[in-house]
């Protein structure tokens, strides 16, 4: 999961921040303070799928399916964090700054993030190749 979670916040900084310049980690009319905290964002997410992918080569479990399931539970249940906590409760940003109706924003965000993790727990449950019982989340 540690893995998905470096993941999600990689894809957000890269996309969201970078190439879209849709938000900063934290709003703020003071430059510097959001392309700080961004950058801080980016090297605890950086840190966080570095050691997420060390865990996973260290103690391989030979069951992908297992992993791809963490994975993607990461993935999704950081989002919905994110954009649950971070976005609404927090307000350290929006999905998109600056557009005057947020609601498809948080719409699709939410939607993609639940379906992400909804796969990774539906996958997790199954059984996998081995035919092995399925662990629970």
């Amino acid at each position: 999961m540690l893995t998905g979670v470096g993941l999600a916040v990689t894809l957000d900084e890269v996309v969201f921040h970078q190439l879209l310049g849709w938000h900063h980690l934290v709003s703020s009319p003071d430059e510097s303070v959001a392309l700080a905290s961004d950058g801080v964002l980016h090297v605890l997410g950086t840190a966080a799928l570095v050691a997420g992918v060390l865990l996973l080569v260290r103690h391989r479990t030979g069951d992908r399916r297992q992993v791809l399931a963490g994975v993607l539970v990461g993935l999704g249940g950081f989002n919905v964090f994110d954009g649950v906590v971070d976005h609404k409760v927090l307000r350290l940003h929006q999905v998109r700054e600056g557009v005057p109706d947020l609601l498809p924003y948080d719409v699709a965000w939410l939607a993609v993030s639940l379906a992400v993790l909804a796969a990774g727990l539906l996958l997790r449950r199954t059984r996998g190749a081995t035919g092995s019982d399925p662990q629970v989340v």
